[in-house]
């Protein structure tokens, strides 16, 4: 088996990092870690912005999606490698969902008007999404949403709470599952909506994490009115679209090879430190090494499948979980490697710039994003290894 990749895939992994080594500001790895997209000022929103639209430019925010749409219909180990340059470096990918979930799902289950109307400001990141999913009572059991969207005449009349919203006090657009069928099964009663933040009745409140940072928010719908035409493929037929948006979520490399570069910042830390002396130190870094080339590969077999017009479902879970857990299992060897002085933020006295207090902070919260760890194993349970409910 050749796990090399082709010439001219190379050739763009080098276009890619010569690109981040010109428009990322020389201290961007070392200073802006993962990127709190939500705050840091007006300049740091201004600049994420702008190198948004030079992702535009070069047609890398939209790398897979088809040509007619303002892609580049790249193939997905392009799309494979675009992923890895960028969480290697630590680069704003994207702001929002707009180009990884809500255009790929409008391509696939918007009519025209909504393709017309949406498709071009996300491709030219000009339009900032956000994702009203997840409810107080609805996380991982997302079917149990209860936030309400009536029809009446030409609008459906919206009343609920949205939470964890990654940045909808900066979205522009809010692509909403609500309940237009209360006497459905819960599966069966939900649609998919294209909500305008701007509506009257929609009200944003911020939501500060473990590490103090502001991306996440709740919004509250009081009788917000929204188009007919915002209504996304079926009525009563969102949880099978919002299904699909899920899927895009779930299929990237990323999570493994941003912990890849934490790993290696530790490796060097140890080298240079006391720990090199430490023989559990050398057997922890080596295992934690072979995970993630484990945790690589899995992501490798995800996208080879997709290459080959497979779906992913049990192996793309695989994946996830095995990032997620992984990252955390790196967080927590680093700062018993560390000690106390991992714990402090920033200052003279913090080893690699205080980086890992925020990164050990930070990954508590993945094996809970995009789905816990229980979910994913109830799929690889039932759709990987065929077993019974119950």
């Amino acid at each position: 088996m050749d796990f090399r990749f082709a010439p001219h895939e190379e050739a763009f992994r080098t276009e890619v990092r010569s690109f981040l080594a010109s428009e990322l500001p020389p201290d961007w790895v070392t200073t802006a870690g993962s990127g709190n997209l939500g705050e840091g000022g007006d300049d740091r929103w201004d600049f994420l912005r702008t190198f948004q639209r030079k992702l535009s430019q070069k047609g890398w925010l939209t790398l897979g999606w088809p040509a007619e749409h303002g892609g580049q219909a790249a193939g997905v180990m392009q799309q494979v490698i675009y992923n890895e340059e960028m969480a290697y470096h630590r680069a704003p990918t994207q702001l929002g969902v707009g180009p990884d979930r809500v255009g790929p799902t409008i391509i696939l289950y918007g009519n025209d008007e909504q393709k017309a109307q949406h498709l071009p400001g996300i491709a030219g990141a000009e339009t900032v999404w956000c994702q009203g999913f997840s409810e107080p009572a609805a996380g991982s059991d997302l079917a149990g949403l209860e936030t309400r969207a009536d029809l009446d005449g030409d609008h459906f009349v919206v009343n609920g709470q949205k939470i964890w919203t990654s940045l909808a006090h900066k979205a522009g657009w809010c692509v909403l599952l609500a309940r237009t069928d209360s006497a459905a099964p819960k599966h069966k009663g939900i649609s998919y909506l294209l909500l305008d933040m701007s509506l009257p009745g929609v009200e944003v409140t911020p939501l500060y994490d473990i590490t103090g940072r502001h991306t996440f928010n709740q919004i509250f719908f009081d009788n917000v009115r929204v188009p007919r035409e915002c209504l996304v493929g079926e009525q009563n037929r969102g949880w099978y679209i919002a299904a699909a948006t899920l899927d895009f979520e779930r299929s990237g490399i990323n999570r493994v090879v941003a912990g890849i570069r934490v790993y290696e910042e530790l490796v060097a830390f140890a080298r240079g430190s006391v720990q090199h002396d430490r023989s559990y130190v050398r057997h922890k870094l080596a295992e934690l090494g072979v995970e993630f080339t484990a945790g690589k590969l899995l992501a490798y077999r995800v996208a080879s499948m997709q290459a080959r017009g497979e779906v992913p479902n049990a192996e793309a879970s695989m994946s996830k979980m095995y990032g997620s857990e992984l990252q955390q299992r790196l967080a927590d060897a680093g700062i018993q490697m560390l000690g106390l002085r991992g714990q402090l933020e920033d200052g003279r006295w913090a080893p690699l710039a205080g980086r890992l207090e925020s990164y050990y902070l930070s990954t508590s919260a993945l094996t809970v994003a995009a789905g816990t760890s229980e979910v994913q194993r109830n799929i690889i349970a039932g759709r990987g290894l065929g077993l019974p409910r119950g």
